[in-house]
Parts: C-alpha cells; structure tokens; sequence
C-alpha cells in the first residue's frame, strides 16, 4: 500500500510541472526527476501520464473544495454562509496560482455544461453543497423558496462563467467587481418589494 503523504507529493509535484510544461509537454521522466525517484518507482502509483494527470487534477479540485467547506462550515448564519461560499470558491485561485496555470492551460477542466465534464463527481460535490444551503436558508426562512435542484444548477453554471472570465480568460477588474455585483443580486434579489 502506498503511503498517504507519497501519493499527495506526487500531485503537488505532478502539479507543478503539468502547470509549467502543460499536459502535451509535461513528461512521466520529469514528474519523476522532480520527485527524486525513478520513472518506474512513479509507475507504483499511477498508470501512465493521463492517469497521473487526472488523479493530479482531481486532488487539486478536491483541495479547493474542501476549501470552500471548511469556510462555510464554521458560518452559522445562511445568509453569510452562501456570501461566503461564493467569495472563498473565486479567491481560492488568486491564491493557487498551480492549479489556475492548469485550468489556463487546459480549460476543459472546468467546462459549461456537466455532459462534458471530466470531472463530474468533484463537480457534482459542488452543486450538492450550494444545494444544502439553499435548502437550510429555505428551511430557516432566510431564502424565499425556489427549486434547490435548479437554482444549484444556476449559482455554479454562473459561477464557473466568472471562473473562466476571471481567470481563464482576463484578470479584468470589471469582472471582479461585476462578481461582486452578481452575488449581491442573488443575495438580495433585484425589486425593493417582493411581489404579492
């Protein structure tokens, strides 16, 4: 069995170089000099380039959603609990400059629509999480109520949109702010009073 810390070494190596040379680039031979082992020895824990690739990417988006958990689950109001979702799921990238180099390189990481998405569970993780607030903000009476399976749909669609213009496509601080703007709108709908 392979230990626990090896494997993660390996992605956050993995990762590094996948983020500098790109898939295409990026080499079983390099990943292994990097790590100080043999191209064989890497061979222990994956099978070839596109499953370490994988397995490198999957544990870079599970990071980045046990990020966001972590921020949330320690906020007991909902209504600050969605806020933050929101703003930890978009500055998680500022901050992991690694796995943002990947996506720019390989934007199909992270594409529109689900039935292309080779990352469907990790994925899938996401909207369920969107989901539970929505359905605790319903339940509390915070969120007037809406479809929980649809309107999840929505917030993540919207938000992998800002993702891919934030830092796939520009680091425009118009978008930053339009972000801003948009999760406000959710937050707080766009008519004074509620219609009857």
């Amino acid at each position: 069995m392979k230990p626990r810390e090896d494997i993660e070494a390996i992605y956050r190596t993995a990762l590094s170089v996948f983020a500098e040379f790109g898939y295409q680039k990026t080499t079983m031979e390099d990943v292994a000099g990097r790590m100080g082992m043999t191209k064989g020895n890497l061979y222990l824990y994956v099978k070839n380039k596109k499953d370490l690739y994988h397995k490198t990417v999957a544990h870079a988006l599970t990071a980045w959603q046990l990020k966001v958990l972590e921020a949330v689950d320690s906020e007991p109001d909902v209504r600050r609990k969605f806020s933050l979702m929101c703003f930890k799921a978009v500055e998680y990238l500022s901050e992991d400059i690694r796995l943002r180099q990947v996506l720019v390189r390989d934007p199909e990481i992270f594409p529109m629509f689900p039935d292309k998405d080779p990352f469907y569970d990790i994925n899938r993780n996401s909207v369920e999480l969107i989901k539970g607030i929505l359905k605790q903000g319903i339940e509390e009476k915070a969120f007037r109520p809406v479809d929980p399976d649809r309107v999840s749909e929505a917030v993540f669609m919207i938000y992998k949109m800002f993702i891919i213009r934030m830092y796939l496509k520009t680091e425009d601080r118009f978008i930053h702010e339009m972000f801003e703007d948009t999760v406000d709108l959710f937050a707080h709908g766009l008519f004074i009073n509620a219609l009857k």
